[in-house]
């Protein structure tokens, strides 16, 4: 796993209209903070909130200087959405985004105004917002496309100085390679990710991250013809060789979403939960 760079200002003006909060939530799993967007200047929508931080809400409601009418999630992570309620409580915004599904890590206390669907936008005198739908790193996260800019405001889609974690089973690396894709065929200007700068080449880094996922992909088959039999955690160190076994209870759930996916592709079957692969 890459690590981040070095910490960011907590306020930047990415662009007229478009300014970044890096909340006080710095952690291994979060780099810097989560970023926390806001779009306008006469009628703000905030992307991302982060976490429930009174500094952090306090902030982001001063920073505005002008009256928050929506609030947009990606996805219900804890690091991204759980404020989102407290400053719509505050504000009387609109909650824009995709309800929380069941299990693990995920904020239930989000509660949209509005679902979009794929490509619904928001417009107003300033700015253009569409919802980009890219499940992966989870099922309902979404991105959004600014479209003056033609930036691409990832979430944990694409993150800059490190790869996502694809915990299944609400995460799906078939997905997420999918969604990848799909932002490949957006063509933007630039990336706006959820942890870390501005990613100012956004095919070559997208390239580079379906390129490392199919590269893993192929280290699991080398493992699972050469060790057939073995369950997910037995298989760790044979296909992640190159990362600290610290990290090897993150890398389980990867190695389990490319195990998925090989069994959704027809490759890979389990039983008992021990793996082998298919004759194709």
């Amino acid at each position: 796993m890459k690590t981040f760079g070095p910490a960011m200002e907590p306020l930047t003006e990415l662009s007229p209209g478009i300014r970044r909060l890096v909340a006080p939530n710095p952690s291994m799993m979060t780099g810097p903070g989560t970023n926390t967007y806001l779009f306008g200047s006469m009628e703000i929508a905030v992307l991302d909130p982060g976490p429930v931080i009174d500094g952090h809400l306090d902030t982001i409601i001063s920073t505005a200087a002008a009256p928050i009418r929506w609030i947009l999630v990606t996805h219900t992570h804890p690091d991204h959405s759980p404020a989102a309620m407290a400053l719509a409580e505050a504000t009387g915004a609109e909650l824009i985004g995709l309800s929380a599904p069941e299990g693990e890590h995920q904020d239930m206390t989000f509660k949209p105004d509005r679902s979009p669907v794929d490509g619904e936008r928001l417009k107003t005198s300033e700015f253009e917002i569409a919802a980009v739908h890219t499940p992966g790193h989870a099922s309902n996260h979404l991105c959004y496309l600014h479209a003056g800019r033609n930036w691409l405001f990832t979430g944990d889609h694409v993150i800059d100085g490190s790869t996502v974690v694809i915990d299944p089973p609400d995460g799906s690396m078939k997905q997420y390679i999918e969604s990848l894709r799909k932002v490949k065929t957006l063509h933007c200007d630039a990336l706006a990710p959820g942890h870390g700068e501005l990613i100012r080449d956004p095919e070559l880094v997208v390239d580079w991250i379906i390129d490392h996922r199919l590269e893993r992909e192929g280290k699991v088959l080398v493992a699972l013809r050469e060790n057939p039999g073995l369950s997910a955690r037995d298989l760790v160190p044979h296909v992640y060789r190159d990362v600290d076994p610290k990290l090897y209870e993150w890398a389980e759930r990867s190695l389990l979403a490319h195990l998925i996916k090989l069994d959704e592709d027809g490759r890979a079957t389990v039983t008992n939960n021990r793996w082998g692969l298919l004759d194709v």
